[in-house]
C-alpha cells in the first residue's frame, strides 16, 4: 500500500509540474543543439522514443475497453466533427494566407490537420477538462488521422500530393507508432490482471508518460535544430497562422460542444483536443518526405513552440468556460 501510495504521489507531481518539465526538455534541447556538437545522430531516436511515449500513453487507457470509446457517440461524434470537418476548413482558410511555397504549405497541413493523442490529455487535465474521457479516445483519434490525412492532403495539394507524400511511411507509422504500442498495451494490462509483479510494473510504466513526452520534445530539438539553419527563414512564414489557429480552434471545440449540449468539462476537452496538434508524431513522415529536411522539420517544429506557449494561456482560460453551466 506504502508504495502505491508513493507512486501515486510521483505521478501527481509530475502531472502538476509537467509544463515546466516540457520546457526545461524544450531547453535543454534547444542548448545541447546549439552549444554540443554532433546531435544530430540522435534524429534514429526519434521513432523509438516516439513508441515509448505512445505506449505508455495507451498503458493508461483500459484497452480491453476501447470499443465503449467508439459507443460514446455524444461525445466521439463532436470530437471527431471538430477535429475533421471545422478544423480542415479553418486550416484551408488560413493556409490561403501563405506564400506559394509547396514545402511551407505541406508542413503547416500536415501539423494542424493532425489531433494531438499524448500531451494533450494532461494539459487537459490541468484546465479542468474531462482528461480521461479524452484519453479514452485518443487511439479513435489517431487511428482516424492516419485514415484521413492523406485524403486531406490530396484536396488540398491536388496532383501535387502524391509526389510529396508516399502511402509507405504512413503504413510503417500505422504500424509502429499504433498497432505495436497499443497491441503491448493490451498484453501489458492482461498480464497485469495475472500477475502481481507484471501489475507493479505497470504501476511503475504508470509513471512515464510525462517523462517519455519530455524525452521525446528534447531528443527532437536536440537533433533536428543543427540541420534547420536558413530554414528558419521560412519556417518563420508559418507562425502567423500558427498564432492564428491558435486563437480560433478551441473555440471551434468549443462551439461543437455546446451544438451537442455536453457537459461543460467535455465540453472543454474538445476544445483542448481541437487546438493541439500531433507535431512530434507527424514528424517521422515529414522527415520520410522527399527533400524534406530542413524545411519541412523546422515547419513543425515551429509549430510545436507556438503551441507550448499557447497550451499555457489554454490551462487558464479554458477552464473558464461553462462556469455558468454543468
Amino acid at each position: 500500500m506504502q508504495t502505491v501510495n508513493k507512486a501515486a504521489a510521483i505521478r501527481d507531481w509530475l502531472e502538476h509540474g509537467q509544463v515546466a518539465i516540457y520546457f526545461f526538455a524544450v531547453a535543454a534541447g534547444c542548448f545541447s543543439a546549439f552549444i554540443l556538437s554532433g546531435t544530430a545522430p540522435l534524429e534514429s531516436a526519434i521513432n523509438p522514443a516516439l513508441a515509448l511515449m505512445l505506449y505508455v500513453t495507451f498503458l493508461q487507457v483500459p484497452v480491453a475497453e476501447l470499443g465503449t470509446a467508439f459507443t460514446r457517440v455524444r461525445f466521439i461524434l463532436p470530437l471527431l466533427l471538430t477535429n475533421f470537418l471545422l478544423v480542415p476548413i479553418l486550416v484551408a482558410v488560413l493556409v490561403s494566407f501563405l506564400p506559394n511555397n509547396p514545402m511551407l504549405i505541406l508542413g503547416v497541413l500536415l501539423v494542424l490537420l493532425t489531433p494531438c493523442i499524448d500531451y494533450v490529455v494532461t494539459f487537459s487535465q490541468l484546465g479542468r477538462a474531462d482528461a480521461r474521457l479524452l484519453l479514452a479516445s485518443t487511439p479513435v483519434l489517431l487511428i482516424a488521422q492516419i485514415l484521413l490525412l492523406p485524403i486531406y492532403l490530396r484536396l488540398f495539394l491536388g496532383e501535387n500530393a502524391s509526389e510529396l507524400v508516399q502511402p509507405a511511411p504512413f503504413i510503417h507509422a500505422f504500424i509502429w507508432l499504433i498497432a505495436i504500442p497499443l497491441l503491448l498495451a493490451a498484453l501489458t494490462q492482461f498480464v497485469a490482471r495475472k500477475s502481481h509483479l507484471a501489475q507493479n510494473i505497470s504501476e511503475g510504466l504508470g509513471l512515464l508518460p510525462v517523462p517519455a513526452t519530455a524525452a521525446v520534445l528534447f531528443i527532437v530539438l536536440s537533433a533536428m535544430l543543427p540541420q534547420l539553419g536558413q530554414a528558419w527563414a521560412v519556417a518563420v512564414q508559418a507562425v502567423p497562422v500558427y498564432v492564428a489557429f491558435a486563437a480560433l480552434a478551441p473555440l471551434c471545440g468549443w462551439g461543437m460542444a455546446k451544438i451537442f449540449r455536453l457537459e461543460s468539462k467535455a465540453g472543454r476537452a474538445i476544445a483542448f483536443s481541437s487546438a493541439t496538434r500531433n507535431s512530434l508524431v507527424i514528424l517521422p513522415l515529414a522527415l520520410a518526405v522527399p527533400g524534406a529536411v530542413p524545411v519541412l522539420p523546422a515547419v513543425i517544429v515551429a509549430q510545436t513552440m507556438v503551441e507550448l506557449l499557447s497550451e499555457l494561456i489554454y490551462v487558464r482560460l479554458i477552464p473558464k468556460l461553462g462556469r455558468n453551466y454543468p
